[in-house]
């Protein structure tokens, strides 16, 4: 078994999308180990996304990420990270496969309804920052 951290963005909270997304989640046979709705301040978010600090798109990320409520879940499943990244499609909802997450409710790049972890080493780090009493998958 293999753990990744999905985060359900202050966009898709917003809208009322969070119990589709899980279920959405669920269908594709993974099973939740923790979840939490936290509300970052821009500090948090900042630490979170420390690995894209210096890009373009880093300050309105952190913003954004702090403009409201998300929603935090650890999961697991064989293959967890790379099936989530399918799951979620691609990060450009306009170029995401018909039934991912993103094109169904993603609405821009920045506003595209879930971040998932992009490796099992960043899937480690990632529900570390949340979950630091969760143990090994």
């Amino acid at each position: 078994m293999e753990r990744t951290l999905a985060i359900i963005k202050p966009d898709a909270v917003a809208r009322g999308l969070t119990g589709t997304i899980l279920a959405m989640i669920e269908g594709a046979g993974f099973r939740i180990c923790a979840l939490e709705m936290v509300c970052m301040t821009k500090e948090r978010a900042e630490e979170f996304y420390a690995v894209h600090r210096g890009k373009s798109f880093f300050e309105s990320l952190a913003s954004f990420m702090a403009s409201g409520p998300v929603v935090v879940v650890a999961l697991e499943r064989q293959d967890a990270v790379g099936c989530l990244r399918h799951l979620m499609g691609a990060t450009d909802p306009s170029q995401a496969e018909e039934g991912t997450v993103r094109r169904r409710f993603g609405e821009s790049v920045e506003r595209n309804a879930i971040h998932g972890a992009d490796s099992p080493g960043a899937a480690r780090r990632e529900i570390r920052f949340f979950f630091p009493d969760l143990g090994p998958a």
